[in-house]
Parts: C-alpha cells; sequence; structure tokens
C-alpha cells in the first residue's frame, strides 16, 4: 500500500499545484521523504496577490480534503451562462445550474494569495511535525534536472541542481510560468490572442454566475467575486482579442466600458467600472508525455492552454492526485508512473483538444462559423442529458 522505504520526491514549484501535490504526497506517502522547492523566499507574504484563479467542483472537493480551501474568501459560482454575440442572429445558448445538477456549486472563484497561503501554511505545519521527513527549499533556483538510470535497472533517479546536484528518486516539475515566458514544448501554436484581465464593477447583473460570452475576436469572460455597496456586483474580468488587431489597447477606460456593454450579454448587467487592465499572450504550449524517466511535469509544466475553458489549474490539480494516488497503491514507482501516464491521457487530450479547437475557431472567417458555433449552444441547451455530460467533464475532467 506504500512506496519502497526512503522514497524520495523533489517537487519544483510552490504555487497551488505544487502545494497540494506536497501536501498530499506527505500526507499519503508516510515512508516518502519530499523536499520543496521554490525561488520565492519563505518569508515572503503571498496573501495579498490578487490573480484570479476559477476552480472547478472537483478541485474544490480536492482542497476541502486537504483541509486547505478556505471558503471564506471564495465566491461559489452557481450558474454558467455561455453564448455568442447576437444569439438571435448566430444561434442559441447554455445555462448551466447547479441546483438543476444536483451539486452544491459548479465552482468557485478564489485570489491566487488566499489560496497558496493557506496551502503553504498547512505544508509548514506538517513539515514541522515530520521530524525531518519533509523539506523546504524556499528561496532556492533549480537550475537543472536530468534522469539517470533506465527503467528496470537497480540505480534510477533524477539529479536536482540547486546549487548543489542533489539524487532524488521521483522529481516532480509544477513550476510553468506563463506562455509568453516558457521555452517551447513539442506542441506549441502561438494564437495570435491577447488576454486582457482585470476587475469589472456590475450594475443589475446576477450574482454567483459566471457568463462566458463568444465574440469573432475571441472569449469574454466574467467570473463572479461578490457584492459591493448599493448592490454593484464584482466580476474577474477576462477579454481576449487578437494580437495583431487589437481593439482593446489603444482605448481608454470609458471606452473599454463603451465596447464590453456591447459585447455581454443583458443578464451579465452593465460594466459601470473597470480597474487597469493587464495583458497575457495565450498559446498552447504543451508537452507529449506527463512521464519522462523518473521526471514528471504537471500543471503549466506539462500544459499551458488557452483560458477559454478555465481547465488549466483544474488540469493539473487532477494530474497532482492523480500521481499521488498512484504511488501510493504502486510500489513499484515506474510501474506508478505508466500507470498515471495511461489514466491521465484521456482527460488531459481531451481538454488540451477541445480549447485548442474553440482557441482556434476564433480565427477561423469561414463562412457559417458563428451560425454552427450557435447551433451547437442551441443544442446543448435544448437536450439536457448533454447538458450534464458538459457539466460533469467541467467540473471533473474526464473520468
Amino acid at each position: 500500500m506504500n512506496p519502497t522505504p526512503e522514497l524520495r520526491i523533489a517537487v519544483i514549484g510552490a504555487g497551488p499545484v505544487g502545494l497540494a501535490l506536497s501536501l498530499h504526497a506527505a500526507r499519503a506517502l508516510p515512508r516518502a521523504r519530499i523536499a520543496l522547492f521554490d525561488t520565492r523566499p519563505v518569508d515572503r507574504d503571498v496573501s495579498a496577490d490578487p490573480r484570479t484563479l476559477a476552480l472547478a467542483l472537483g478541485s474544490v472537493q480536492l482542497l476541502q480534503r486537504l483541509q486547505c480551501w478556505p471558503a471564506a474568501q471564495a465566491t461559489p459560482i452557481e450558474a454558467v451562462h455561455v453564448s455568442q454575440v447576437a444569439p438571435s442572429v448566430d444561434g442559441g445558448e447554455v445555462r448551466l445550474q447547479a441546483g438543476d445538477l444536483k451539486v452544491p456549486l459548479l465552482g468557485a472563484v478564489i485570489a491566487y494569495g488566499p489560496l497558496v497561503s493557506a496551502l503553504q501554511a498547512a505544508w509548514c505545519a506538517q513539515e514541522a511535525a515530520s521530524r525531518g521527513r519533509l523539506q523546504s527549499r524556499f528561496g532556492t533556483a533549480v537550475s537543472g534536472l536530468k534522469s539517470w538510470g533506465s527503467e528496470g535497472s537497480p540505480a534510477q533517479g533524477v539529479e536536482v541542481d540547486a546549487g548543489i546536484a542533489e539524487t532524488f528518486d521521483l522529481a516532480v516539475v509544477a513550476e510553468g510560468g506563463v506562455f509568453a515566458d516558457q521555452a517551447r514544448k513539442a506542441l506549441s501554436h502561438d494564437y495570435r490572442q491577447t488576454a486582457w484581465v482585470g476587475t469589472a464593477t456590475l450594475e443589475g447583473g446576477q450574482a454567483g454566475t459566471a457568463f462566458e460570452r463568444f465574440t469573432r475576436q475571441g472569449p469574454v469572460a466574467l467570473l463572479p467575486l461578490g457584492s459591493e455597496n448599493a448592490g454593484r456586483l464584482r466580476a474577474a474580468l477576462v477579454w481576449c482579442t487578437c494580437t495583431d488587431d487589437d481593439p482593446v489597447e489603444p482605448l481608454d477606460e470609458l471606452q473599454r466600458i463603451a465596447v464590453l456593454n456591447t459585447l455581454l450579454p443583458a443578464p451579465a448587467g452593465r460594466v459601470v467600472a473597470l480597474s487597469p487592465l493587464k495583458r497575457f499572450a495565450l498559446g498552447l504550449n504543451a508537452e507529449r508525455s506527463l512521464v519522462s524517466g523518473r521526471l514528471v511535469r504537471i500543471g503549466n509544466a506539462a500544459q499551458t492552454l488557452h483560458p477559454v475553458a478555465g481547465q488549466g489549474l483544474n488540469l493539473g490539480l487532477r494530474d497532482a492526485f492523480s500521481l499521488v494516488q498512484a504511488l501510493r497503491f504502486e510500489p513499484d514507482v515506474d510501474r506508478a508512473l505508466r500507470q498515471v501516464e495511461w489514466q491521465r491521457a484521456p482527460d488531459r487530450w481531451s481538454t488540451i483538444a477541445t480549447t485548442d479547437f474553440l482557441a482556434r475557431s476564433f480565427t477561423w472567417r469561414w463562412p457559417g462559423v458563428a451560425a454552427a458555433r450557435g447551433l451547437g449552444l442551441g443544442l446543448l441547451q435544448a437536450i439536457p442529458p448533454l447538458q450534464r455530460v458538459l457539466a460533469r467533464q467541467m467540473m471533473f475532467g474526464r473520468r
């Protein structure tokens, strides 16, 4: 039921995926020695980091199992509304309700800071009680990784260069970064799209509802962040546009608000204020395999996706939990890694394919593309069993 004694694991990256993996492994693999590396100093306060994370219900449940879900800082997603511009011309819309699907919520929105702070505090507490079995290596940059040995040989592992080379039985890279800063992987495509992100204030919207609106330039998403004074709602905004002819860049705040109000559906309400927007280049950057010898990549280190389906972090968390479960029940590390590879493949590749197809479709100018997309949305709304299949895959991944 447990891995061989003294299984030495290095985890590189103390973001949400790396911390969740480390914490789960610390509890589920009592004989494993785990070293967690990150360039961030341990005393750096990340609690105020405002980056917005969208988590599916399955991810929330995984974090609840770790007793690291800061529910007070999260906003539940109780409904999802997907449509495209001018639905009366181009087609329909899909509305998913947690109550209809008999779940407490479809997902949740939380800032990066509170989530990482909760996970890091739990990890540090676990480390303090571990009698040296767990080790934090914050403030330490890993400059090189090298697998050695061949499968089946008695000596295998990964050399981790963090100033002094150390050997581990297994190394997991969970630090991926953003598309623009990454070295190109085996499968890479620049969508020539930009994501503008920030916070919108709305009047007359629907609380607890996430909106995704397909436009000719790309998707526009609003994720609920709770309410303000005078009944106004706050929402995280992700506004995707074409990089080569970006309509957002030259606009000031009032102009951006005016354009957004022409793009969003009526149930989203009216945008009355915007925070300064930051922009990020969008692309697909994925490894063909999660596993290479005794080196495993998960999260953005394995696949960086377009945000159109909001599945990047959720996919990474599923990678992390599957890896730990395989190591927990299969004592042979190589067999466990092969198991992870084939078990994760359907969920991973279906998610990559879906997001890639949707992202590329916004660049197509073929006659009838918008009508076909609208027809698909209309069919989903009209056929409840299809809705349930879609909703379960978005909440829990492909099983």
